[in-house]
């Protein structure tokens, strides 16, 4: 038998947005000494991840100006990009946010960087934040 109790809304990541990873991951990794895993690239990132506690920190380093981290860094410079929440239900999540008038930049899940179901929301209904969600 298989544990289906839901496990609510955590903290899955954070993505901050980088000018170069070989220029900042030394600092995450050697300094703070976070363990660096391996992960997927995606929407034309380069990603790398770091393990903090129960959740991870995703560097994104854009693989191009046009790709969506690429514009990020050129108007607002490296930074805090997104934060990513882990839901039971990414369906019926999103279905509750669309019912709200929250706007989705992802009508449906795709599968993202880590191999799960995500969907972003758009930060002009989320207080200025791109939140992704994602499933456990």
């Amino acid at each position: 038998m298989t544990d289906t109790a839901p496990r609510g809304t955590r903290i899955a990541h954070i993505g901050l947005a980088v000018t170069t990873l070989d220029q900042i991951l030394p600092f995450y990794r050697d300094i703070l000494g976070m363990t660096e895993i391996p992960l997927d690239d995606a929407d034309g990132a380069r990603i790398t991840g770091l393990i903090a506690g129960e959740s991870l920190v995703e560097l994104l380093e854009a693989r191009t100006p046009e790709s969506p981290v690429g514009k990020f860094v050129a108007r607002r410079g490296p930074g805090i990009h997104h934060i990513c929440f882990a839901v039971d239900d990414i369906d019926d999540t999103l279905a509750r946010c669309k019912a709200f008038g929250v706007r989705v930049l992802d009508e449906i899940p795709r599968i993202g960087a880590e191999g799960k179901r995500i969907a972003f929301l758009h930060p002009a209904s989320t207080a200025g934040v791109l939140i992704e969600l994602s499933e456990y």
